[in-house]
């Protein structure tokens, strides 16, 4: 029986051992069966990179993805943890007015800072985490400042990816992507990664079936962008090559509904030609389940119809783990208050492990953790602030303990 995890770091980590042989060691000994590159025995998790303080590159003068409107201050915080940034490089901190309860001031970072990233790679390579999804949001790479800002994250990306030993793809997600554009801008984007950029001659970017591997996200969920038809001659020509881009192994992150065509997949039949043309279907499981009854039954319930549909049509499958959910405040500062905090508890880490072994158990092959440092909507893994004194006054957010637990900054990185 799997033993609760809420309790102090000091009682946890001989349990912690005996956990990660008896689950993660299944996942561990599968990579070392699959070819060196390739998905097989990966845990990737997801990058966003996307947050930014004034005076960090160019002429940007925004708080991005911190604070609404440029205005840092409780009113805007759009995040609902903060990164636990004590032990970053102090110049590659960003300060704010946010003061905590003793009177001692709040920084956070930029994601174009190198120092940052690299230091969340080596984190990545000192926990076991094989590689990044980074993301790239196709709806801002077509003005040329915001591409520019976006092409460097990237670079930094790779020579972090390098310097610590991991892997990493690109994922073009369409959330904000123009209905009229979005198949040409990826078309457009792709071949500049490639053959201006070179991120595929990287020996970090991430290799499947000798094929460089590239993720298309969103595409026939029910509030995004995208025509069936349009999205399937897309897929071709990117699993076949085009304009120099060399073929690739194409995932699809689809709604977890994607077999059914109901919930928050589009219903039109044609999609399920789209879904079924894709090397790997990575469903977005991120907030479905909300308690450990939930995993077990979601998993009975709908997992294991997905991992026996891509068995039978031979594609792979990569599905999503997340640790709990959150909005609130990102809510709040886009107009709709009143969402409550701490959504989907994370039960002090049994919400993300019980997903994990249930994965397992159906001998899944690849998993992808969502996400590394997603704040916003509070599905990070990576160091945060663990204890509400922490906190900056004046707003409501969650801290590790928020449970009942006694947990390390680092706590979701052991896990």
């Amino acid at each position: 029986m799997l033993m609760p995890l809420r309790r102090s770091i000091m009682k946890a980590l001989p349990l912690a051992a005996g956990l990660w042989l008896a689950v993660c060691g299944p996942l561990a000994l599968a990579q070392t069966k699959a070819e060196p590159d390739g998905l097989a025995g990966k845990f990737i998790v997801g990058y966003q990179g996307w947050f930014g303080c004034p005076g960090d590159y160019g002429d940007n003068k925004d708080w991005i993805h911190w604070f609404k409107d440029g205005v840092p201050d409780e009113a805007h915080l759009r995040v609902e943890y903060l990164p636990d940034v004590s032990g970053y490089p102090k110049d590659a901190l960003c300060p704010t007015p946010l003061k905590r309860a003793d009177g001692t001031p709040i920084d956070l970072y930029s994601s174009v800072n190198p120092s940052v990233v690299d230091l969340h790679f080596r984190w990545m390579a000192q926990y076991g985490i094989d590689g990044a999804a980074v993301q790239r949001f196709i709806g801002v790479t077509s003005g040329p400042k915001p591409l520019a800002r976006w092409d460097r994250e990237l670079q930094i990306e790779r020579e972090a990816a390098e310097k610590s030993g991991r892997k990493f793809y690109v994922v073009y997600d369409i959330s904000g992507g123009n209905p009229k554009t979005v198949i040409a801008d990826i078309e457009r984007d792709w071949p500049h990664l490639v053959n201006d950029l070179h991120v595929t001659d990287s020996p970090s970017y991430l290799q499947d079936h000798g094929k460089p591997v590239l993720e298309l996200w969103g595409f026939g969920v029910i509030d995004r962008v995208g025509d069936p038809g349009e999205v399937r001659a897309l897929i071709e020509t990117l699993k076949s090559g085009a304009e120099g881009a060399p073929p690739v192994t194409l995932i699809g992150g689809v709604a977890p509904e994607w077999r059914t065509l109901d919930g928050s997949a589009k219903t039109d039949p044609a999609w399920r030609g789209v879904y079924r043309s894709f090397d790997v279907i990575s469903p977005w499981y991120t907030g479905r389940p909300k308690s450990i009854a939930d995993v077990k039954a979601y998993a009975k319930a709908r997992v294991a119809g997905d991992v026996a549909l891509t068995r039978q049509l031979g594609i792979g499958f990569m599905p999503v783990v997340f640790p709990g959910f959150s909005w609130s405040n990102l809510q709040r500062a886009a107009g709709h208050p009143g969402q409550p905090l701490n959504r989907t508890p994370r039960l002090c880490g049994e919400l993300f492990w019980s997903q994990i072994k249930q994965l397992l158990a159906l001998h899944v092959h690849s998993v992808y953790g969502a996400m590394f440092d997603e704040v916003d909507e509070g599905t990070a893994l990576f160091k945060m602030v663990e204890k509400p004194e922490g906190l900056p006054v004046g707003v409501k957010m969650l801290d590790l303990d928020a449970d009942g637990c006694d947990l390390p900054s680092d706590f979701y990185l052991r896990l």
